[in-house]
């Protein structure tokens, strides 16, 4: 098969050709995978929250700790530990990242001169990196349900509907010059925005992407029926129009009933395995939600760890732990467990990201190979060599990588990877320092 690229898209695909000497060789292409969830800032915190506390730890013992780190960022650090996130993701077979981005103001939690500084150092990241990037600013008000007031952890994040009118502009304009980036918005949960600003703010995304954290925790499910005698994802539906453009990350913690009106409301389930078992959130309810006709996604969130194939992965282990089952996610008899896996996690993120899911002609060319000589990859073909990158392949088996036709990735490793990581280097020096 042979793939013609011009002007960054696939402007051909013929089967059955023999190749030219000048084409370049490859046996295994897949589509890029959307990673729907990413907090980048958090890849210079990665495994630094893994000593037990004098009471046992939790979710919302990491997040006192997160926010702690957070007070130690200045834009220029934020841009290297991005460029460090997004060269790993591309180097995983991510091609396309949607960045939740919560972090907008300087450490004493004033503005910066142009309040969309920070958004402008992740497109400057992704420019760097050639990550394809769906911008998600996050509208932040409050500490809790009811419009609790934030806590000074939370200063760096806030934001009232008019302030945030004005970050939304600057973001646009910041994602403006970036080959098919795509502008979204993301109310950061049902905890800090209100229902009321939650419409008031959804016509600044303009038709992009909507995404929300819901029901991650336990606690965040009982202090919601505390407060509003409902459950967060029933709350959510009865007060909001949810549709195919919104992606509620985790819904861990749902009941039957808001399972199946989830899977009808047409929003994308964005699942992060490895965050989610890192943070102790709990297993999402995936054999329902996709026999009721929900589409999921995958997505790095904290990036303590960044794998494509790991999360998938882990999505599957986890059902077949709680289950006591195997090739849970399959979900029909011969149906290979990769490929049900990568098919979903490829058309739900395109979904949630707004971005191409497919190797078909006229979309961006974006295009992952495989090393079919990895020792997992040998002498298996068709669904069976996805099979052995998900769930056989030790380390890293992903060879190139092409965003928009242009190669960056090769034999494993970013065109970039030395200098953006001695950038993340000098970054964590000196916020160590």
């Amino acid at each position: 098969m042979r793939l013609d690229i011009a002007q960054g898209r696939l402007a051909g695909i013929t089967r059955d050709v023999a190749p030219d000497a000048a084409d370049e060789r490859h046996a295994v292409a897949l589509p890029g995978l959307p990673n729907l969830h990413s907090h980048a800032f958090q890849r210079s915190f990665a495994g630094g929250a893994e000593v037990r506390g004098p009471s046992g730890d939790s979710f919302w013992t990491w997040r006192e700790a997160m926010y702690r780190a957070v007070d130690r960022l200045d834009p220029d650090e934020i841009e290297a530990i991005a460029a460090q996130a997004y060269v790993e993701m591309l180097e995983a077979g991510f091609t396309r990242v949607g960045e939740f981005h919560y972090l907008h103001h300087g450490r004493d939690g004033g503005a910066y001169g142009d309040c969309g500084e920070l958004s402008q150092r992740i497109a400057a990241a992704a420019d760097a990196t050639g990550i394809a990037l769906t911008l998600l600013p996050v509208f932040y008000a409050h500490g809790g349900f009811g419009g609790q007031a934030p806590t000074h952890g939370q200063r760096r994040f806030i934001n009232d509907v008019e302030s945030f009118g004005r970050l939304m502009e600057s973001a646009r304009h910041a994602v403006s010059g970036l080959p098919d980036a795509v502008l979204g918005i993301a109310p950061h949960s049902l905890r800090a925005a209100t229902v009321e600003e939650i419409a008031a703010i959804l016509p600044l995304a303009q038709g992009g992407p909507v995404h929300i954290h819901v029901a991650e925790q336990t606690r965040e499910v009982e202090d919601c029926l505390a407060w509003a005698g409902r459950r967060p994802i029933e709350y959510l539906l009865d007060t909001a129009d949810v549709d195919a453009r919104w992606c509620l990350i985790h819904a861990t913690h749902m009941s039957e009933a808001e399972t199946l009106a989830m899977a009808r409301s047409g929003a994308v389930a964005g699942l992060c395995p490895i965050t989610e078992a890192n943070l102790g959130d709990g297993i999402f309810p995936a054999p329902a939600f996709v026999a009721a006709g929900g589409a999921y996604g995958v997505g790095s969130d904290s990036n303590v760890q960044i794998d494509a194939a790991g999360e998938l992965r882990l999505l599957e282990y986890s059902q077949r732990l709680a289950l006591r089952a195997r090739n849970v996610l399959a979900m029909s008899e011969g149906r290979s467990t990769g490929e049900a896996l990568f098919a979903a996690a490829l058309k739900g993120g395109a979904q949630a990201l707004q971005g191409s899911g497919s190797l078909t002609v006229g979309a961006p060319a974006d295009i992952v190979s495989l090393d079919a000589a990895h020792p997992s990859l040998t002498g298996r073909s068709g669904a069976a060599m996805l099979d052995g990158w998900i769930f056989a392949v030790a380390g890293n088996a992903v060879d190139c990588v092409w965003r928009r036709g242009e190669k960056l990735v090769a034999g494993g490793r970013h065109r970039a990877r030395e200098s953006v990581r001695a950038r993340f280097r000098a970054a964590l020096d000196k916020i160590a320092a």
